[in-house]
């Protein structure tokens, strides 16, 4: 049998290959039909099966997939000749032979069969993103008689069993999935999930000790959405979930990090969980860009990289969204404050001080940035800006912006830096950048040396005197070529009190240090501690021993105020004996 494949390289030449068989492979090896030698192609990427006059694509669990008109390949795929088949940067076009159908109505060897069953299950190759199951031809595994059935399996290969077995009943071309809501989908794949328990109850594949229930819902989790992750997100008391590897999982839970049992079935049901989370925003990851930025629709915070990058397989990252907000008085409860140190930032920000908070990741930064900008008054405008969006003012006057990462192009990149600069536009009374990390922080500081004073942002440092060095190396990076001197006048200026936040490792987080930036002497940057928590031991449980304290110093605002009339409480700077 003859076919011919017309082959187009984007932005290149057209070939048209002919061929005297019934199936080609396609991939970066030599050892394929069609060699295309790019690193965004898999070794083994793509099968093509022309058989009885049918054109078949099948993905051979290639990194990038393979799509039909713009649409992911999710199982065995019927095309036709007007179809277009992307691989990689290829656009490829399959010519058959003029066959009439056969009479015996015989399957295609790796093509769904035609006889309807008794219930045919959804899976969305537009939204899940799963390379199918292993093709029948490379080891695929079959049900066995029941007079030769393998002794029981455990959890975790029972679920990739079933998992594969689930794929391969799929038969994507009788279903409209575009029609189909979400229930309707998950109905019909629960229904075929328990049909394949069933029968594997029966030959005894199935652990007798293995809870069906939870086998049946951990598969659907996986074909359908967030796999053993739903598990954690459902969760109110884990903070954060870990991905080092498909069989390895951490969850962050009071501040303390703990491996669970619960993982994936393969490195390719990871892939499949993280394209499900980036698709539905535009974005997306392969070889060629092995790691992205996202959020989940109830706005957890999103990280994903993928071979060749993560050794280990890919990796995921979610900082859990907290659907309860935090106010000062659970901060206080925690023990990450006082009430005089809660007292002096909510003065800091009603008489329009300009804030840094200062720490490390995960020490609690944003949220003591939300609770500070709590309190900026409800007549002000606000502008936010962040990365991924996690703020959650009560004002009603906040604009909330949030930048974008190029397309898959690279092109279409918004930078924190361009939404600051059009955020000077807005006439904004403040503005709450969600952390700085490069030349943005130099507009940031113009911003609040021109009129936008009690504006509030957060920063990488390990103390508040390294986040005066980190703001210096952060506006060298915006390209202007300004004196040293000259930026650190710039900070001295623009800055007025800067807070560490620090988690300790026993989980618990502290603001350990409030200072306020009191001017230049010489080339030096000058800075007096007002606060600061003085760390005394452990007790016998590892927690952190220890206690506020306040310096003896006044803040130099301080006595601007009482000179203005404006009641303020100096008790609270009262050293303690």
């Amino acid at each position: 049998m003859s076919f011919s494949v017309i082959l187009t390289e984007k932005g290149g030449p057209t070939q048209r290959l002919d061929f005297e068989c019934e199936e080609i492979t396609i991939g970066r090896v030599d050892e394929n039909d069609i060699c295309l030698p790019k690193g965004n192609i898999s070794k083994k990427h793509t099968r093509i099966v022309v058989k009885d006059g049918k054109i078949i694509v099948l993905d051979l669990k290639s990194t990038n997939g393979t799509y039909v008109n713009g649409r992911k390949v999710a199982g065995p795929q019927v095309i036709s000749a007007a179809d277009k088949v992307y691989i990689g940067d290829f656009i490829l076009n399959v010519e058959p032979p003029d066959l009439e159908l056969p009479q015996d109505g015989a399957p295609v060897d790796g093509a769904p069969v035609t006889e309807e069953p008794t219930m045919t299950p959804a899976f969305p190759h537009s939204a899940a993103g799963k390379a199918t199951g292993p093709h029948p031809r490379s080891g695929a595994p079959t049900p066995p008689a029941p007079s030769q059935a393998p002794p029981p399996a455990n959890h975790g290969q029972t679920l990739q069993l079933v998992h594969g077995r689930l794929i391969e009943a799929l038969d994507l071309r009788r279903l409209d999935l575009d029609a189909l809501g979400s229930d309707e989908l998950w109905q019909k794949a629960e229904a075929s999930v328990r049909q394949i328990v069933s029968r594997m109850d029966q030959t005894g594949e199935l652990d007798p000790h293995l809870d069906r229930e939870e086998l049946i819902e951990d598969v659907l989790n996986e074909a359908l959405g967030l796999g053993p992750l739903e598990t954690w997100l459902a969760d109110d008391s884990v903070s954060e979930i870990m991905v080092n590897s498909p069989t390895q999982v951490y969850v962050e839970r009071e501040g303390r990090l703990e491996r669970v049992e619960k993982a994936f079935s393969s490195a390719q049901a990871v892939l499949g969980v993280i394209e499900r989370i980036v698709a539905p925003l535009g974005r997306h990851i392969d070889e060629s860009s092995p790691f992205v930025d996202a959020r989940l629709p109830d706005g957890s915070r999103v990280n994903a990289i993928i071979p060749p990058l993560a050794l280990k397989g890919p990796c995921i990252t979610i900082r859990k969204f907290k659907r309860d907000l935090l106010g000062v008085d659970s901060l206080i409860g925690f023990g990450t404050l006082t009430p005089p140190m809660a007292q002096f930032l909510e003065t800091c920000v009603k008489v329009r001080r300009n804030v840094v908070i200062s720490g490390g990741t995960g020490s609690g930064k944003t949220t003591l940035l939300n609770v500070l900008a709590g309190y900026i008054p409800e007549i002000e405008r606000i502008v936010s800006i962040e990365d991924a969006a996690e703020l959650q003012l009560p004002q009603d006057h906040w604009i909330q912006l949030e930048s974008r990462p190029a397309n898959i192009e690279g092109k279409g990149q918004i930078s924190i830096r361009d939404l600051v600069r059009n955020a000077l536009r807005m006439r904004p009374d403040r503005i709450v950048v969600g952390e700085c990390r490069g030349g943005e922080a130099l507009d940031m500081l113009q911003a609040m040396n021109t009129g936008h004073d009690g504006s509030l942002t957060t920063l990488h440092a390990n103390s508040t005197r390294d986040a005066l060095a980190r703001l210096e190396t952060m506006v060298l990076m915006s390209g202007m070529e300004l004196p040293v001197r000259a930026i650190r006048e710039q900070i001295a200026s623009a800055v007025n009190v800067i807070l560490q936040q620090t988690r300790f490792a026993d989980g618990s987080r502290k603001v350990t240090a409030i200072s306020e930036v009191s001017g230049m002497e010489q080339d030096v940057i000058t800075m007096q501690d007002i606060f600061r928590f003085k760390q005394e031991g452990f007790d016998a449980q590892g927690a952190v021993v220890g206690r506020f304290v306040a310096t003896g110093f006044v803040p130099k605002f301080y006595d601007d105020l009482q000179q203005r009339g404006i009641p303020v409480d100096m008790e609270i700077f009262r050293e303690e004996g």
